[in-house]
C-alpha cells in the first residue's frame, strides 16, 4: 500500500508538470516578439509629454556647489537638453517681512542688510528712502553724497564678484574669482571701517546716515576708485575677449525685450535686451541728476550681453564716483529734525526705490501711526529676475543652465526672504 502510494504520488507529480508545461508553451505563444515590445507605446513621463526622446528628470540642487545658494531646479533633460525647468524656492526663507511688521522702523535697518548679503548698503539706502517719503524728511546734502559713494562702490563690488562667479559656473576655477575678490576685499575693507562690519553695515538712518566720513576715508577711496580701471582693463584683456567665454555665452540665454518687460525683469538683464531703462535715470532720487553718466545698453540679450553690461557698468560707477569726489562738502550728515528711537511716521503708505546692482530694489510701507509698519513689502530684484530662467534655459543643454543661471546674478537671501 505504501509503494501504492508512492507511485500515485509520482503520477499526479508527472501530471502537474505536464499542465505546467502546457501553460508555459502557450504563454510563450501569446507572449509578443521582440519587433512587438519595441512598437509599444512608452509609459507617459511626468513632467511633460513625450517629445522625440524619454525625458529625464533630475535635480539640481540645493545640494549643488554651483547653485548660488540654497537654490533647486527640477529639470527634464532629453539628452542633454533641457525641455522643461522648474525653479524651487523656500529653504532660505525667514519671514522677513512679518518680522518687519512686529518690529519698529529703526530696528527693520539691520535685517535689510540679510537680504542681499552682497549690497547692504544698497538695501540700506532702498528702505531709508521709503521710510522717508513716507514721513516726508528730507536728507542732509553731504549724507546724499555719501549714499551715492557707498552705493557705487557696493555697485562696483557686487559686479567684480559676479563676474569671477560667472568664470566659476563656466569651470574656470579659482583665478578669476580671486582675481573679483581682490578688488572687492579692499571696499569692503572701507566699509568696516566706515561702519564697523564688512557685509552687514547698517550704516543708513532716517535722514542721513550713522557715522561721518571722513578726509583720510574719502582720500583712500578715491585712490582704490582711481585704480579700478586697470582691474577692469586686465579683465577685459583676459576674460571678456577669451574665445572660450565668447563660446560658452554668445547666443545662449537669450532674452527677448517683449518678455523682459512683461516678466518686469530690471537692472542689468533688462538693460542687455536693448531697454533704457535705468531708474536712477528715471527717478532721478539722490542726487543723481547731478552727475553725468551714461547707460550702456545690449543688442541680443544673451548672457554675453548680460556680462557685458555689468563690466561697461563699471566703467560707469567710476566716472561718477570720481564727480562724487570733487563735489562732495562738509557738512550735517543726519537731520537732527529726526527722532528715530521714537519714530511714528504718519498714517499713509509709500513706496520707495533704487537702482540696486541687480535691478530694482523697492519697500512698500503702510503706516497706521504706531511704532510698527502696518505692511511692510519687499520688491527683490534676484527673485523677479528668476522668473524667466525656465525661457533663458530651454533648448539649451544641461552645462548650458548653471552659466545662464549665474549671468542672472542673485542672492537667495532676497529671493526667499
Amino acid at each position: 500500500m505504501q509503494h501504492a502510494g508512492v507511485q500515485g504520488s509520482e503520477v499526479q507529480i508527472c501530471v502537474d508538470l505536464c499542465s505546467s508545461v502546457a501553460a508555459m508553451d502557450s504563454l510563450i505563444e501569446m507572449s509578443p516578439t521582440v519587433e512587438t515590445i519595441e512598437a509599444m507605446e512608452r509609459p507617459p513621463v511626468t513632467m511633460a509629454p513625450r517629445l522625440d526622446g524619454e525625458l529625464l528628470e533630475i535635480s539640481m540642487g540645493p545640494q549643488h556647489p554651483s547653485t548660488h545658494g540654497v537654490f533647486r531646479m527640477n529639470v527634464a533633460l532629453e539628452g542633454e537638453v533641457v525641455r522643461k525647468l522648474k525653479p524651487v524656492f523656500g529653504y532660505l526663507h525667514r519671514n522677513h517681512e512679518k518680522i518687519g511688521e512686529n518690529t519698529s522702523y529703526l530696528g527693520s535697518m539691520p535685517y535689510t542688510d540679510r537680504l542681499d548679503y552682497f549690497c547692504s548698503m544698497t538695501n540700506n539706502w532702498a528702505y531709508a528712502l521709503s521710510v522717508e517719503k513716507l514721513a516726508g524728511i528730507e536728507v542732509p546734502e553731504r549724507a546724499q553724497y555719501l549714499r551715492i559713494i557707498l552705493a557705487e562702490l557696493t555697485r562696483l563690488q557686487n559686479h567684480a564678484s559676479l563676474l569671477g562667479f560667472l568664470l566659476s559656473d563656466m569651470g574656470a576655477w579659482g583665478t578669476p574669482l580671486m582675481y573679483a575678490f581682490r578688488e572687492r576685499e579692499k571696499i569692503l575693507d572701507l566699509f568696516e571701517s566706515l561702519a564697523g562690519s564688512r557685509m552687514m553695515c547698517d550704516y543708513m538712518r532716517f535722514g542721513g546716515c550713522r557715522v561721518d566720513a571722513g578726509d583720510e576715508w574719502l582720500a583712500r577711496a578715491q585712490q582704490i576708485v582711481d585704480r579700478f580701471p586697470k582691474f577692469l582693463d586686465e579683465f577685459e584683456e583676459l576674460i571678456l575677449g577669451n574665445e572660450i567665454v565668447i563660446g560658452r555665452t554668445q547666443n545662449v540665454g537669450k532674452l527677448s525685450a517683449e518678455l523682459a518687460i512683461n516678466a518686469g525683469i530690471t537692472g542689468p538683464m533688462l538693460r542687455a535686451c536693448g531697454v533704457n531703462y535705468d531708474i536712477r535715470k528715471i527717478d532721478g532720487y539722490g542726487f543723481y541728476p547731478r552727475f553725468k553718466f551714461r547707460i550702456p545698453l545690449g543688442e541680443h540679450g544673451d548672457t554675453y550681453d548680460r556680462l557685458m553690461m555689468r563690466a561697461l557698468e563699471m566703467r560707469e560707477s567710476v566716472q561718477i564716483l570720481k564727480q562724487a569726489f570733487a563735489q562732495i562738502a562738509p557738512g550735517p550728515i543726519v537731520n537732527p529734525k529726526v527722532k528715530v528711537r521714537a519714530f511714528r511716521p504718519p498714517v499713509g503708505e509709500a513706496y520707495g526705490r533704487i537702482e540696486g546692482p541687480k535691478g530694482e530694489l523697492g519697500f512698500y510701507l503702510i503706516s497706521d501711526g504706531t511704532p510698527n509698519p502696518y505692511r511692510y513689502r519687499v520688491r527683490p530684484p534676484s527673485f523677479i529676475n528668476l522668473t524667466v530662467l525656465e525661457d533663458l534655459c530651454l533648448g539649451h543643454t544641461v552645462a548650458d543652465v548653471m552659466v545662464i543661471l549665474g549671468s542672472v546674478d542673485i542672492v537667495m537671501g532676497e529671493v526667499d526672504r
